[in-house]
């Protein structure tokens, strides 16, 4: 709804209201709405206007105003309000409107009130209301605030404020618009009696400003009509002005007049008279006011309030007028503490005081006034204010405080704080603890008022103030001082100094200096600033620092504390960024006492933690008055005020100086009483027991007080955070200017040395006591700052510590800046504590472990590549020399300089594994760092103790210390394995090394080769020697420096020859490898020169070296009983050595010898010394040796194969002069092997026996050789041959050796090596078959000749053998398994030669063929894993193989072979056949029948080459004729079916037998004779093989038989001589039958028995004999009859002319047997029967028995036909034949 619409709702209202008692009005009212409702537009236009309509509209309200009834003048004023709000008044009511409202003033209090809002309405819509229409609205209000309704008077008050504020607010306006036009001006007189034309807005603010202050004054007004007002009002309107417009009162002069001539005076003088509270109090409001924004226009005025406010607040102490501080409530000094509390807020206020009155001269000391008063204030009551027992640490005791005297230089300290509150409670106890409880003390909640005491308007008297509030309020003030001043100079002095631009390249600054004010632009106001609050600190800061040192060692709360804290702080920054250093240094003093306090250490020392807990407490114990109940430490108060110094130092460390000693001392006594409480916590809890009850810190702690939102001061303060602060000041000296940073190492090293020395003068322990002895001997030295410093509990130093992490932070500087700014301090400090003696072993090792880590990084970051870096790298070497290296011999070696040495060594390590491929100087010095740690090692084998035998059983008395350079000393051997890893490293990198550098580095690992570690010396020897030597021959590739390079060379060669002899076997492996590894892949690149260097020098010396050794002892009878005990003899050990040195010295010359050595001068004298060392090794060395020797020998040999056709005359003269060694070397094999030692001999025998290794060596040794003379002749000559073959027989058959290899399924290693060495011989020469044929023939014939066990001696007694079933045996059988093919492979190969005939060479084969053909199952087994045949038969199918080509040769070659090689050849044969038919066969029995048969059937082979192709052949001339008989003889006996104990005729010898047959035979010509009184019943034993004797039987058969045309003269020769033995053969199976016949009856007879007789009489009747046979047989020479016989001399009797006759007949044995025929004929009794296969005609049968023996009676036959036959008919069938023979039938 608008306004207009009101204004007409307020019309009906008042024309309804008005319509009984006041119709005039109704008619008003009713005109007034019918002009607004006919036109409201023009109507309100109209309104401001002085028209009729205006004076119509406006008369209702005037009429209603003027009546007296309530309502209705509500209702008009209401409508007055509307009408001023729609500006619908003119001009010219305005003075109306006020007369009807001054009218209507008597009213209700509603209608005051609607008065005072129409007024309001109309001022501020009306601005032109001025002068008196102004001051009589004005005094309308003011007389309305004189009401004495509360609500009246207060809402006139606000009215009158909000006018006066809108005059005011005009003349700001008029002040703006001035410059738009000129306003109507009038002239004003002033206070001092001038006038000036103001404008009327002006002239009416300061008409109105002036009556107040003249009414505040009681006196009349000049403007206002008014004749009183309270002053307490008058004084609020004027501070309502004046805080709201002072800007415009400093613009107007007439304004500041009335201040200066009105208010002031007013202010003194109420200030001056008896104080009202409520006067006083808007009094220093006033004040403060001027002070805050008119103490500039204002300076005398506002020195003078300042002045009265600073008395007002030491007017209570004042003790020179003690009666006037009676007259003074307390309450003033409240209100002027609370002024000055604003004032000091205001720090450009307090700047300006500064400025105006104390840097006057002469001038107030205003400032100067006000601190000494404020320190004064907080100092006047210290009982009321308490001891702060926080500050004073924990766990310590607090009854002694009171005889502390003070130790402070500004102020009270904690001691005298105490003292002080005990002399004010007596010195009581309770008073003391009242005093330190938490009931006393400063605190924000306990101390202030709700609301201030001056914001207190509404009371009439003062209220009830707090006695500390006082104190509280001088507490701000000081805080707010030293805040302002940082606040101020804070952010200029980062502007000036952190973000002033920078040159280009300018690095950022992060540690400052102070500023420099001189060199500040003087006028800069910020530098006139920062140069009065230079002064004013410098001048002040005494005082503050007293008040501050005072009320932060009180009972202050948390927010308090923090603000003290931060006033330290802030006053510590700020001097110390304007470089004013005593206060400065003092501050940090002050901050250092309150954060470590003196007690807490000493305390601490003292402390024993109980070790049970206390079963009751007394009343002291309680009150913390006697022991302490825990352990000291530090509380949260001084890690804060820790925390405060380690912020405030890390602020100004760029300008700190010398001061940083005080601090950095103050940071190791906190790192000490930190470290060592968190130590004792830890310890506590782990000794703690269940039943400990834990106690409280502290009984006001803050965590129990309340879970209260924490200051950030107040936080982060335990000791992990405060040591981690504390770490961020040392991180922050990389910040650090050098000049600063100079400053702050100096300071370190300062502090460190005094502290090290602290803690060796007069109480120097031995070192090996430091860790039983915990209690120094001496009593503890004192700091100035009172702080004890025990050895027992300071372990470590600080200085030292920090010294390192500081170095480690600020490496560039050590690498990049000049030595003075921090190396040398840092350097030699460190080393100074390293060689204080008397200084503990732990800070002294700590000094080298951080010199250690500066000296690893140092180099690690150096990047520059010019002079600088030799600079900084010999300042490293030199510092490390100095650490390593003992300055004098004569020092003796403790634990502690062990220690020392070892971490240097350690770190030369890391150095040079991080940058020792970048050294360029002092390479000299690391090898004489690294060489300090070897002791000399010269001492001879038989010095050593390794010489004495591991094997010796007996006691020994113990052996002697061993040298140096076997110290057997822990700390050395430390020294020299660091030392050694440090070598490796050069090693790797020695390429940068100069030739000067590298022979330092060889004669370096020299001494490290001899050192007593066997890996160090073992990894010198082999791997870093080989690495220096690649790194030199990688340098002798430039022509240049070539031959300097090769001279270092051979240098370290003879530096590794000297530990190819060291006492240890690794170590002369290691350095024997190296040599000729290094002299392997570079001999290719060496001159001659050098070659012959190294043969002379080296190879051959390092022989004879070994030598020596190897012969200085005989060995060690029993260390071949136990393996191990061998291994590990020095001498076996020095027989690795030399085994070794022989490989590689083959390597190398078989390598080097074609292309290098044989070129050299001295070669034949080399070779001859070299084949002569191989030669004494074999002959003098142990027999282990042997092989290596002479494998190295072969291999060289083997590499004159290379050598071209210019050097043939040198290899000529080498591999002769090898065969003669070797000759010589198998002279000492067949001398050895003559004998086979016996298991008793002795063990040096046995060891000298070549072993079979060696004797495989020897054999390649001499293939080689052969080899090589082979490709300059074609064979060697047969006598060499020879020898050769009597070497290689003797190494075959060597018996003595102890490591045999099984020889039955394979051949040995010695066996396969001659028999290749055999192969290798060119059999083209001649009587060379013949020789290798016989010794093959041997080689054939051992196993059943030479096999033998191998003699091993027991372990338990050396006379005792061991058992045969346990020996290993040498049985040659695979030897003959491969031999025995192999003749034949020969023979073949030379069958036509007539030489091997002639020479006896074929009845050599045939002799050794006949030895297993002869044993035949009683021969070794063939194989023990395989199936091979057995010997036997290969025997038997090699000699069938030979034989049959052999009787052809002999018969093609005829005369050109003697008789007697003829009869001995064939003798062998028989011999051979003898031994295969005849051999025992008992063996068979056992096997199965398939294996029988197969067994007989291979043995047919025997008799098929006998009825094949020797019986052809025996019939020769040359045969003599017992030979052939003996054939027959053989038959004979091989036929035998019974070896019967009763057969009389079955003689023990085939010889005597067939001897005794021929003899009856001959002497008996009368066939009917027979002898039958002979018999038998016993069953007789019958032969294993029935079906071989049979064939037997037949073979026998078939020579006597005219079968075949062929040879016939031959087989006749052979009928002849072997029919006797047939004929007796058959004789005696049937005489015997007819015998036992007779005596058995009906008795059967064995099968056997009559199969024999019933083949008897079948073959007899079937047996054909050449015409004239039986004749020649019978006759005196078989063989001159056997082919043709005499006529028949017809001159005998008929009897013996028949029988002559008979006898050359075909079936003249039917005569022979005619008798025993008719026995068998005529037998009574059943005979034998067969059935058998009969043929169909005798000439048939005749025809096929030539090609086939009949295997078995019984066995059909094709074309034949089955008949059973039996003895009797047989017998008949003959006689039959015979009559048909003799013409009978």
């Amino acid at each position: 709804m608008s306004s207009l619409a009101f204004l007409v709702t307020e019309l009906q209202s008042l024309a309804s209201e008005s319509r009984r008692k006041h119709p005039e009005i109704r008619e008003a009212a009713e005109k007034s709405l019918a002009i607004l409702r006919s036109s409201p537009e023009q109507a309100t236009a109209s309104l401001a206007s002085d028209s009729a309509q205006s004076d119509d509209l406006l008369r209702p309200v005037f009429m209603g105003c003027a009546t007296k009834n309530a309502k209705v003048v509500a209702i008009s004023l209401g409508s007055l309000q509307r009408l001023i709000a729609l500006k619908a008044v003119p001009q010219s009511a305005v003075a109306l409107i006020v007369s009807t409202m001054n009218d209507a003033m008597s009213q209700g209090v509603d209608i005051q009130l609607r008065i005072l809002q129409t007024l309001v309405s109309l001022i501020t819509n009306f601005p032109s209301i001025h002068g008196e229409l102004l001051g009589e609205a004005l005094l309308l209000c003011f007389k309305l605030q004189d009401s004495r309704i509360a609500v009246v008077s207060s809402t006139a008050a606000a009215t009158l404020r909000q006018l006066v504020m809108f005059i005011f607010e005009k003349m700001v306006n008029e002040d703006r618009q001035e410059s738009d036009g000129t306003p109507e001006l009038s002239e004003a007189a002033l206070p001092d009696g001038s006038t000036k034309t103001l404008g009327p807005c002006a002239k009416d603010a300061f008409s109105v400003f002036e009556d107040l202050c003249l009414l505040a004054n009681s006196e009349k007004p000049n403007f206002l009509k008014l004749d009183y007002l309270h002053k307490t009002f008058a004084l609020e309107l004027i501070e309502s002005v004046l805080t709201n417009y002072h800007e415009l009162f400093r613009k107007h002069t007439e304004l500041l007049m009335l201040l200066q001539h009105h208010l002031c005076p007013l202010i003194l003088k109420s200030l001056s008279d008896r104080h009202v509270f409520p006067l006083t109090l808007r009094c220093t409001r006033v004040v403060f006011l001027i002070l805050k924004q008119f103490s500039f226009e204002l300076e005398t005025e506002a020195e003078v309030f300042l002045m009265l406010l600073i008395r007002m607040t030491s007017e209570d102490s004042d003790a020179s007028n003690p009666d006037h501080s009676a007259s003074r409530p307390i309450w003033t000094r409240v209100l002027a503490m609370e002024i000055m509390r604003g004032v000091c807020s205001d720090a450009e206020l307090v700047r300006n005081i500064w400025d105006r009155y104390d840097a006057q001269q002469p001038g107030s000391k205003v400032f100067n006034s006000l601190i000494v008063a404020l320190k004064r204030l907080v100092t006047e009551k210290p009982a009321l204010l308490g001891v702060s027992a926080q500050m004073m640490g924990i766990g310590i005791s607090h009854a002694g405080d009171s005889a502390t005297p003070s130790g402070s230089n500004y102020g009270l300290d904690v001691g005298g704080v105490a003292g002080m509150v005990a002399t004010a409670a007596s010195a009581t106890v309770s008073g003391v603890v009242g005093i330190i409880g938490s009931g006393i003390g400063l605190s924000v909640q306990n101390s202030a008022m709700k609301l201030q005491c001056i914001d207190q308007l509404d009371k009439a008297d003062s209220p009830p103030i707090p006695e500390a509030y006082i104190y509280l309020l001088a507490v701000q003030c000081i805080v707010s001082l030293c805040e302002g001043f940082a606040s101020f100079t804070g952010p200029l002095y980062t502007s000036i100094m952190v973000q002033r631009p920078r040159a280009a390249g300018e690095p950022v600054i992060r540690a400052p200096a102070a500023l420099d004010l001189s060199t500040l632009p003087q006028d800069d106001p910020a530098t006139h600033h920062l140069i009065i609050v230079c002064s004013m600190v410098e001048n002040g800061w005494p005082a503050l620092l007293a008040a501050l040192s005072f009320i932060i060692s009180t009972n202050l709360s948390d927010e308090l504390f923090i603000d003290v804290l931060s006033s330290y702080q802030a006053l510590t920054n700020v001097a110390g960024m304007l470089a004013l250093s005593t206060p400065r240094d003092a501050l940090f003093n002050s901050l250092s006492k309150f954060a470590i306090p003196s007690r807490v250490v000493s305390s601490l020392e003292s402390y024993v933690e109980p070790s049970t807990p206390r079963p009751s407490a007394s009343f002291t114990d309680n009150l913390g008055l006697t022991a302490p109940i825990q352990a000291p430490g530090l509380s949260e108060r001084n890690l804060a005020c820790l925390k405060v110094l380690v912020s405030s130092a890390l602020f100004l460390a760029g300008s700190l100086g010398e001061s940083w000693y005080g601090i950095l001392e103050a940071l190791q006594n906190a790192d000490y009483v930190l470290n060592v409480k968190a130590s004792q916590a830890s310890i506590n809890r782990r000794m703690s027991t269940p039943m400990t009850p834990s106690r409280p810190v502290s009984a006001s702690s803050p965590v129990e007080q309340g879970k209260v939102a924490r200051h950030p001061l107040l936080m982060d303060i335990d000791s992990e955070s405060v040591l981690a602060a504390v770490q961020r000041l040392f991180d922050a000296s990389k910040n650090l200017e050098d000049s600063a940073f100079q400053y702050f190492v100096t300071a370190l090293c300062k502090l460190s040395s005094e502290m090290v020395g602290m803690q060796s003068d007069g109480s120097t322990l031995m070192e090996s006591d430091d860790s039983l002895s915990p209690v120094p001997i001496s009593p503890h030295r004192r700091r100035v700052s009172g702080i004890h410093l025990p050895r027992t509990l300071r372990q470590g130093d600080f200085g030292v510590e920090r010294l390192g992490s500081v170095a480690m932070l600020n490496f560039h500087r050590l690498i990049y800046r000049a030595p003075e700014v921090a190396w040398n301090t840092t350097t030699n400090h460190l080393l100074w504590v390293m060689d204080l003696s008397s200084a503990p072993q732990s800070i002294r090792v700590q000094a080298a472990r951080v010199l250690d880590e500066i000296l690893i990084v140092v180099p690690r970051n150096l990047t520059s590549s010019g002079d600088l870096q030799a600079k900084v790298q010999r300042r490293v070497l030199d510092v490390l020399f100095k650490q390593i290296v003992p300055s004098s011999s004569d020092v003796p070696a403790t634990s502690t300089s062990i220690e020392l040495r070892r971490m240097g060594l350690e770190t030369l390590h890391q150095i040079l594994q991080a940058s020792g491929h970048t050294f360029v100087i002092g390479w000299g010095s690391i090898f004489e760092m690294l060489g300090s740690v070897c002791k000399p090692a010269a001492l001879s084998r038989s010095q050593s103790v390794d010489s004495i035998s591991t094997l010796s059983l007996q006691e020994t008395p113990r052996p002697k210390p061993l040298p140096l350079g076997y110290v057997n000393d822990r700390g050395y051997t430390a020294l020299v394995k660091i030392a050694f890893q440090s070598l490796k490293l050069v090693c790797d990198s020695v390429s940068v090394l100069s030739p000067k550098d590298l022979r330092l580095c060889i004669k370096t690992l020299g001494q490290f080769g001899r050192q007593a570690d066997t890996n160090i010396a073992l990894t010198a020897a082999e791997s870093l020697l080989w690495s220096v030597s690649d790194s030199i021959q990688a340098k002798r590739k430039d022509a240049e420096i070539e031959p300097e390079y090769s001279a270092l060379w051979m240098c370290l060669l003879l530096e590794v020859l000297g530990l190819c002899t060291d006492a240890r076997h690794d170590v002369r492996v290691g350095a024997i490898q190296t040599l000729f590894r290094a002299m392997q892949l570079y001999g290719a690149t060496l001159t001659l020169d050098t070659w012959d260097d190294c043969i002379w020098k080296i190879t051959f010396p390092l022989l004879d070296a070994i030598s020596i050794e190897t012969r200085r002892s005989a060995f060690d009878a029993g260390a071949l009983l136990n393996s191990g005990l061998m291994a590990q003899s020095p001498e076996h050990e020095w027989d690795e050595s030399k085994s070794l040195a022989l490989q590689s010295i083959g390597s190398i010359i078989s390598e080097f010898l074609v292309i290098k050595i044989m070129h050299l001068d001295s070669f034949s004298k080399a070779w001859s010394v070299f084949v002569t060392h191989i030669h004494d090794t074999v002959s003098l060395d142990r027999r282990n040796l042997s092989p290596p020797a002479l494998l190295c020998l072969g291999k060289v040999v083997k590499a004159l194969s290379g050598a071209g056709a210019s050097l043939q005359a040198k290899v000529s003269e080498a591999w002769e002069c090898v065969w003669k060694a070797c000759s010589d070397i198998g002279s000492m094999v067949l001398q050895g092997g003559n004998s086979q030692l016996s298991p008793s001999a002795n063990s040096t025998q046995l060891h000298r026996a070549f072993t079979q290794e060696s004797l495989v060596a020897l054999v390649d040794v001499i293939r080689s050789t052969r080899s090589i003379s082979l490709t300059q002749t074609k064979e060697w000559p047969l006598q060499r041959l020879n020898r050769l073959m009597e070497i290689l027989k003797g190494i075959l058959t060597y018996p003595n050796s102890v490591d045999y290899r099984p020889d039955i399924d394979g051949l040995s290693p010695v066996q396969a090596v001659v028999l290749d060495a055999i192969t290798d011989i060119n059999l083209a020469g001649s009587g060379i078959p013949s020789l290798i044929l016989r010794d093959l023939s041997e080689f054939s014939t051992l196993p059943f000749m030479a096999a033998f066990h191998v003699p091993i001696l027991s372990p338990s007694s050396p006379t005792t053998p061991i058992a045969t079933s346990s020996q290993k045996q040498v049985t040659y059988i695979a030897l003959s398994k491969k031999v025995i093919p192999h003749m034949v492979e020969l023979y073949t190969r030379f069958k036509d030669d007539l030489e091997i005939y002639e020479d006896g060479t074929l009845e050599a084969v045939f002799s050794a063929y006949s030895i297993p053909i002869k044993l035949k199952y009683e021969c070794p087994a063939p194989s023990k894993f395989g199936n091979d045949l057995p010997l036997w038969k290969t025997a038997t199918t090699s000699f069938l193989r030979i034989v049959t080509d052999s009787v052809r040769r002999m018969a093609a070659f005829g005369d050109r072979i003697s008789d007697a090689r003829v009869e001995g050849i064939w003798r062998q044969i028989i011999e051979v056949f003898r031994g295969g038919i005849l051999a025992d066969c008992t063996a068979t029995e056992g096997f199965s029948l398939e294996d029988q048969e197969a067994e007989e059937s291979f043995d047919l082979s025997l008799i098929s080459s006998l009825e094949i192709d020797l019986v052809p052949h025996l019939g020769d001339t040359r045969v003599p004729d017992h030979l052939i008989a003996q054939l027959a003889k053989i038959l004979h006996k091989g036929s035998q079916l019974y070896k019967s104990s009763v057969d009389l005729s079955l003689p023990d010898s085939p010889s005597i037998d067939t001897a005794n047959v021929s003899d009856d035979s001959r002497d008996s010509h009368d066939f009917e004779k027979m002898d039958l009184n002979i018999g038998t019943t016993a069953p007789g034993i019958l032969v294993p093989r029935e079906r071989f004797s049979f064939w037997c039987f037949d073979l026998l058969f078939l020579i006597c038989s005219n079968v075949t045309s062929d040879q016939e003269s031959s087989r006749k020769r052979v009928a002849a001589l072997c029919l006797p033995t047939l004929l007796d053969r058959c004789k005696t199976t049937m005489v015997s039958y007819v015998a036992d016949e007779a005596l058995r009856g009906n008795l059967p007879f064995p099968r056997a028995r009559e199969d024999e007789l019933l083949y008897v009489l079948r073959k007899i009747l079937n047996l054909r004999l050449w015409s004239g046979t039986l004749w020649a047989a019978l006759s005196e020479s078989p063989s001159k009859f056997s082919d043709s016989q005499p006529a028949v001399d017809v001159t005998l009797s008929p009897s013996a002319l028949i029988a002559d006759v008979v006898r050359r007949s075909s079936v003249a044995h039917l005569f022979y047997f005619y008798s025993v025929l008719c026995e068998i004929a005529s037998i009574p009794r059943k005979t034998p029967s067969a059935w058998v296969i009969m043929n169909s005609s005798p000439s048939e049968t005749n025809q096929e028995r030539g090609n086939l023996l009949q295997p078995h009676i019984g066995a059909l036959e094709e074309g034949g036909d089955a008949m059973e036959v039996d003895a009797r008919t047989l017998a008949r069938k003959a006689l039959q034949v015979l009559g048909k023979e003799m013409g009978a039938m």
